[in-house]
């Protein structure tokens, strides 16, 4: 018998001992072997049977081939429109998200999501593995119901108790687990979508403290919802979507502990500011329509292969999706691209300069070092800034704090660490991109996105409009060059003013030049 497994203690065995300890801690409570059925969406049929597929097929009756679209740039009402989607579902839900906090808006949601599956509704919920890190045992107890399931992304089977576990069990595998899948989607009854940038969490939805978020979804009735739900059945199906109950092990009826826990919570919040607002939005969006108008149009589904963040190395630019898209964008007079992460890497940078210097408007609107949840990304962004701006293009930078932000469009609460999260853009006056890919290396070559590529005028001038009010000067500072240096220009107090200084802390200062000193711009 090898010495290491002697029934006595023994020096080897000791030194094993913090090994085996560290795989019991990562290795958390395991689950129980599941069967993995595939499911597909509902068939044209059966979707033609449902209220929401009634009400869509009356919307689309004069629009033959195109699809119905509207901005959701509200937090709110991004919300409102999430919930009453649930509420109204006949036959299948299926979301698909990137992150899953644990907030008065999630359990709002999943109280509705839980109340659907009851009535029968078929409900599927793939959330990438990183965003189900500590929240396993509530995912478990999701997918306990016998009309709800819950896969998760590309996971790991170990660490997933919380995120310090789950950092030490992905450093032996970092090179392909730091490559998750960072789709959204809302689908009811196939008949209506939602795509964009916003994960499920308060930030997203304005009720958070202190920080939120300026995101921007695409509500989808018509054509482009089918090859939207061909995505999620894609993904869905796909090897890398595994059941959460294999990797966390609950009681079989566990989803109605669940739903005893999230109705006492919300009971709590009931009186709350923010809860009384949703439920006013919520009932004046049952009262009306869902949304004020919808835009009819040409769109086209665009995804990247589910298999992506699972491949080795970097994939060839057509192989993904932001290569479909920049292949479909040919802007001959503007181009306006609203990103929260701007990394456009010295190649995308000489394409924006050769734009500009052709005479096309291009005009890029970022978070500010002050402002963006990530200062190492914008790090990566500083060095492109003079070029950009020595060739023409706009360069404006979302502050951190706004006079009137709730009042905008933008849904920018003024609270001093709101950001923005939009990922779109706009090719002169009728092609609107909506979706969650930034523009970044990230998620040119690492993450799997998803978005809508739209032509409509009537969406283009709607989307310009938040891009102009973004780019004001009451929300944002527009980065300028004089006499080889950079400034910010805004709007403080009535005047506008000039700084010499990029605006945000020391430590933000830092976190950016880090980025710089180590080269990580390729992963970010």
């Amino acid at each position: 018998m090898p010495e290491a497994w002697r029934p006595a203690g023994g020096p080897r065995r000791l030194r094993l001992a913090p090994l085996l300890a560290l795989l019991l801690l990562l290795a958390g409570c395991a689950g129980a072997p599941q069967p993995r059925v595939h499911t597909t969406a509902l068939p044209p049929w059966e979707v033609a049977e449902t209220p929401l597929g009634r009400w869509a097929a009356e919307q689309a009756e004069a629009h033959p081939g195109q699809s119905g679209l509207a901005l959701l740039a509200n937090g709110k009402d991004a919300f409102a429109v999430r919930g009453l989607l649930t509420a109204r579902a006949e036959r299948r839900l299926d979301i698909q998200t990137y992150l899953m906090g644990d907030g008065l808006t999630t359990r709002v949601l999943l109280a509705r999501v839980l109340d659907a599956a009851e009535r029968g509704v078929e409900v599927r919920l793939l959330i990438d593995d990183i965003g189900a890190v500590g929240q396993g045992q509530r995912l478990a107890a999701l997918d306990s119901h016998p009309n709800l399931q819950v896969r998760v992304y590309h996971p790991l089977p170990v660490g997933r108790a919380n995120l310090a576990t789950r950092v030490l069990a992905t450093i032996p595998v970092l090179p392909r687990h730091h490559r998750r899948m960072h789709n959204k989607l809302w689908i009811a009854d196939n008949a209506l979508a939602i795509a964009g940038g916003r994960n499920l969490g308060d930030e997203y939805y304005n009720a958070s403290e202190p920080r939120n978020f300026a995101d921007l979804d695409l509500l989808a009735v018509g054509a482009v919802v089918e090859p939207l739900s061909m995505s999620f059945d894609l993904y869905w199906n796909h090897g890398l979507a595994q059941p959460v109950g294999r990797y966390h092990r609950v009681e079989p009826d566990a989803w109605r502990a669940l739903r005893e826990e999230l109705a006492a919570r919300l009971a709590e919040e009931s009186d709350s500011d923010y809860f009384q607002a949703l439920r006013e939005r919520h009932e004046e969006r049952d009262r009306q329509r869902l949304v004020d108008a919808l835009h009819w149009g040409r769109a086209e589904a665009l995804w990247d292969p589910p298999g992506k963040p699972a491949w080795r190395g970097r994939p060839a630019l057509d192989e993904t999706m932001a290569g479909q898209l920049w292949a479909r964008v040919a802007p001959e007079a503007r181009l306006s691209l609203v990103s929260a992460y701007f990394v456009p890497t010295a190649e995308g940078s000489r394409v924006l300069q050769a734009l500009a210097e052709a005479g096309v408007a291009v005009e890029v609107v970022t978070n500010s070092l002050e402002a963006t949840d990530v200062p190492v990304v914008h790090g990566a962004y500083m060095p492109h800034r003079r070029a950009l701006l020595e060739s023409g293009v706009a360069l404006f930078e979302l502050r951190a704090e706004h006079a009137d932000g709730e009042g905008a469009t933008m849904g920018m609460p003024g609270t001093s660490a709101s950001a923005l999260h939009i990922k779109a853009l706009a090719i002169d006056e009728e092609t609107v991109f909506v979706g969650s890919a930034n523009a970044d290396p990230r998620s040119v070559w690492w993450n799997s996105e998803l978005g809508v590529l739209a032509e409509s005028e009537g969406l283009a001038r709607e989307f310009r409009e938040l891009v102009e009010e973004g780019a004001s000067p009451e929300l944002s500072y527009r980065v300028t060059l004089d006499d080889d240096r950079l400034g910010w220009e805004t709007r403080q107090d009535d005047e506008m003013v000039r700084l010499a200084r990029e605006p945000g802390g020391p430590w933000r200062h830092a976190n950016a030049w880090l980025t710089r000193l180590l080269r990580l711009e390729r992963w970010l």
